[in-house]
């Protein structure tokens, strides 16, 4: 069923990637404003399934906050990171870093390059616009990641990175506490992904410090501090915010099953994200 809703909504896809290219910030324009404590704007598409009511964040039996659940995207670490900035910041990026992604943004075809549409992992901290589920036990933490290649991370909380790192995907993540933040700290990456549909890139240099926070029982805050000195001239932090999702369940969803075959057909910024409800 997916993969003809998926066929059906390439036009689109593609037409929503004009558009963003034309409303989304430039990497040279002032990005548009954000609330720094974490106001991102999710999918419209998954609105009817966010939870309509909040009470205190749940804790875990050893007095943790408890991250569990069924999380939605949001949508400016789908579009354009330079959006989940603070208002006024403008993203570091080096001179050959800028000259790449203004060359991805316009040179015929380099959107059919982006790593995403040939059904490749989306590296972090870019996301799809299908939701996602954090699973929490004292000695790992697990993302389910739903969209594009159906994938997870690991959140190793009882050790430090080792070393000589085989660089991957989504780079090997240590956890810790600081009070009610899960801090997750992350090395090891490859160069290979995308941050986001703009096709802001990154070196194997790149270390990214992410904590996340539940303020309530709906809502999942998360600052997202990037360091790559092989490609950015100083760390810089985003803003983001995932709403509870609820009467749902993560589904199959596989890249190659569904989007690859469509992807000659991408015109604009290479899956930016699905405006419309496809699967619920």
């Amino acid at each position: 069923m997916r993969k003809d809703l998926m066929r059906s909504i390439v036009t689109a896809l593609s037409v929503a990637a004009l558009l963003a290219l034309s409303s989304t910030v430039a990497v040279c324009q002032e990005p548009q404003s954000v609330n720094p404590a974490g106001g991102g704007v999710p999918m419209t598409s998954l609105e009817h399934l966010q939870a309509k009511s909040s009470g205190p964040a749940p804790r875990t039996a050893d007095g943790k906050p408890d991250l569990s659940g069924l999380w939605g995207p949001d949508r400016n670490f789908i579009l354009d990171i330079s959006a989940a900035l603070k208002p006024g910041e403008k993203l570091p990026l080096q001179p050959w870093a800028l000259k790449l992604t203004e060359e991805r943004l316009s040179k015929p075809g380099a959107k059919q390059e982006d790593p995403k549409a040939n059904c490749l992992p989306d590296g972090v901290p870019r996301e799809d616009p299908f939701p996602w589920k954090i699973i929490q036990t004292p000695k790992l933490i697990v993302f389910l990641i739903e969209g594009n290649v159906h994938t997870f991370r690991q959140i190793f909380m009882d050790g430090s990175h080792p070393k000589d790192l085989d660089p991957t995907w989504y780079g090997d993540s240590r956890g810790t506490w600081q009070g009610d933040t899960l801090v997750v700290d992350t090395v090891g990456f490859n160069d290979r992904t995308w941050f986001d549909g703009i096709g802001h890139p990154h070196t194997e240099k790149l270390h990214v410090i992410e904590r996340y926070r539940r303020p309530d029982s709906t809502h999942l805050e998360f600052e997202v501090t990037i360091d790559d000195s092989g490609a950015y001239t100083r760390p810089f932090t985003l803003f983001g915010h995932s709403p509870l999702l609820v009467n749902t369940e993560i589904m199959e969803y596989f890249c190659v099953e569904n989007g690859a075959q469509d992807v000659s057909h991408m015109v604009g910024p290479a899956t930016v994200g699905v405006t419309g409800d496809v699967h619920r």
